[in-house]
């Protein structure tokens, strides 16, 4: 068992107890930004662990947190670890529905709801929800349309101060590995959403086992634009306070870029998706230079791989290679550096498959990516990039702690003190998902190699199988096409076909530029996709971006639909992840269509 001092809440009442006026969490209020020290942070979470204590929720009672990143997110989710209440995260964009049957399983009492949309939602099923008592508005625009079940978040601090401050320091003084601290509902891209137990002794292994991996002091500043009620970017954030850093919160995904070079964060979460959208925009902007300033892109990012390859393998670079890197680096690098703030020591990125090409980018222009892997079940990371082994390819070495072992079927199975308890409520489920070992199975099929770096080759649930036999693993296919710039959104289709196919959604802003430049005219996006030259230009770079495939894994038709997948239609799970049964029912006439005649490549 861990130690308690590792007991993510004492860790965090620590730092707050020492750090004084320094800046804890930072926001945008009307478009400045605004901080939050960590004695205001301490005060606020006391505040709202007095006010839950006032409402009389016990040990192991359940809260809900309806938002967008904010740190009124981060404020209810401490204050409720702290009265040993365990949180439960409910995505923003989730349907009412979903969320009902979130607050349902999980018999939450308390909801904390971040803004207009979610609080509508909230209300629209607060009768079915036997268990739900009130709902607190995070945000002071919230219209309560007076609903008795509802309170501003200043009216319920104030509820608080009724509540007994030695009731709080005993449910403090009470804390143990063995409660609960968070009931994650994984999406599942099938089947109802399944709620993730983690303990204290789950975050505790992580925050140890990143302690040993990487580098983080108080000096550093977090952008935490990944939504909190996923365990990527939450189990991040209680590192980053773990270790007295500063975290800002981003309200609106969309101004990213803008709070890059607002924040100028050193460390921030991402996925591959946000990467693979900077390096396809850098090397469009690249295409369209004039001849030298390509000549010098190329040269100075060669020089940066050079480096970087140094720095891997523990070999100091040559005098000359030195020379070379200061002079790209003045020229070229340190402006690719400046799109991200131009001041990131590291950046973790999870949650799928970064694809090499992209991962070697970025490492050559200095921005150390540390890509890993982990499941909500494991709470959060199993594997990351390591600084000196570092293999592109793989999806890195196992973090201290983590059992890792290849089991039937190629599976990777994983064993330690990071993953979850079970599933709650799901007794079957839970049995079903380990072996007989204690094993969790990832459901992901991989190797090892001799290093210790850890592969992913294909999704085992997600293997799909041509009428001819042949499996295919439909996320490489759609990792090797979807870098391109021109391309948003790619679903493999192939399950009992006797070829693959795909339908593609293009980045309109791309195309509409393109089109431009050819003068092509059109009236809407489905007039435009119907276009011979923008046909004959999907055709041409599916086929150059396809090569490395085998024949038989090539996509060799293709359909372009004119609007994206989304959570919304039901198409995306809320990490982004395509829901194939509900594409393939709703774009059934289409991909029927690509089966009526033969390929027009050959087989």
């Amino acid at each position: 068992m861990a130690n308690l001092d590792f007991h993510i809440v004492k860790k965090i009442r620590e730092q707050i107890a020492k750090g004084g006026s320094r800046t804890a969490l930072k926001h945008k209020v009307e478009s400045v930004w605004q901080s939050i020290s960590w004695k205001q942070f301490g005060e606020q979470v006391d505040a709202i662990s007095l006010a839950l204590l006032a409402q009389g929720l016990r040990v192991q009672d359940k809260i809900g947190i309806f938002s967008n990143n904010m740190p009124q997110w981060t404020i209810a989710d401490i204050a409720a670890m702290q009265v040993r209440g365990v949180t439960v995260p409910i995505y923003p964009t989730n349907t009412a529905a979903q969320s009902a049957y979130i607050l349902q399983n999980a018999d939450v009492k308390v909801l904390f709801v971040g803004e207009q949309a979610q609080f509508d939602a909230a209300v629209s099923i607060f009768e079915q929800c036997d268990q739900l008592e009130l709902l607190v508005a995070m945000s002071n625009d919230i219209d309560l349309k007076d609903h008795e079940f509802a309170i501003s978040w200043q009216d319920f601090i104030a509820k608080g101060e009724q509540a007994e401050h030695a009731d709080l320091e005993q449910r403090i003084n009470d804390a143990n590995f063995e409660d609960l601290f968070t009931l994650i509902y994984t999406s599942g891209t099938t089947g109802q959403p399944k709620g993730v137990m983690l303990d204290y002794a789950n975050i505790a292994a992580q925050l140890q086992g990143h302690d040993q991996r990487l580098s983080l002091s108080e000096q550093d500043v977090s952008l935490c634009f990944l939504p909190l009620s996923h365990v990527f970017e939450r189990a991040w954030t209680f590192y980053v306070l773990y270790k007295g850093a500063t975290n800002c919160y981003l309200q609106d995904t969309m101004q990213v870029r803008d709070a890059l070079s607002e924040v100028r964060p050193t460390v921030m979460c991402a996925v591959p998706r946000f990467y693979e959208k900077i390096f396809s925009a850098i090397h469009e902007k690249v295409s369209k230079a004039p001849f030298i300033r390509k000549v010098l892109f190329t040269w100075a990012v060669n020089m940066g791989a050079k480096m970087a390859v140094c720095h891997q393998e523990g070999r100091k670079p040559s005098f000359m290679l030195k020379k070379a890197h200061k002079l790209a680096n003045k020229l070229v690098l340190s402006k690719l550096r400046a799109l991200l703030g131009g001041r990131i020591n590291f950046m973790p990125c999870g949650g799928a498959k970064l694809d090499e090409t992209i991962g070697r980018f970025f490492h050559a222009i200095g921005i150390n990516v540390k890509l890993g892997y982990g499941m909500t079940e494991t709470t959060a990371t199993i594997s990351c990039w390591d600084d000196k082994c570092f293999d592109p390819d793989s999806i890195g070495m196992s973090m201290p702690g983590a059992q890792v072992k290849i089991g039937e079927n190629n599976e990777i199975l994983v064993r330690g003190p990071m993953v979850m308890r079970g599933y709650y409520k799901m007794p079957e489920e839970t049995e079903k998902t380990f072996d007989e070992h204690g094993f969790l199975k990832t459901g992901d099929a991989g190797h090892i190699n001799e290093d210790g770096n850890l592969f992913i080759t294909d999704r085992i649930k997600e293997l799909m199988k041509t009428s001819g036999g042949k499996y295919i693993a439909p996320q490489m296919i759609e990792g090797a096409i979807g870098k391109d710039h021109f391309i948003e959104q790619i679903a493999v289709i192939a399950d009992t076909r006797k070829f693959v196919s795909a339908l593609i959604v293009p980045c309109f802003d791309s195309l509409e530029e393109y089109a431009k430049e050819l003068n092509i005219a059109y009236h809407d996006r489905l007039e435009l996709l119907k276009h011979h030259q923008v046909m004959e230009m999907f055709e041409k770079r599916v086929n150059d971006l396809q090569k490395e495939l085998a024949k038989f894994e090539q996509v060799k038709k293709f359909k372009l639909l004119p609007k994206a997948f989304s959570m919304d239609d039901g198409e995306l799970t809320p990490t982004q992840k395509l829901r194939r049964k509900v594409i393939n029912d709703k774009y059934q006439d289409e991909i029927e269509e690509m089966y009526k005649d033969k390929p027009a490549q050959k087989q």
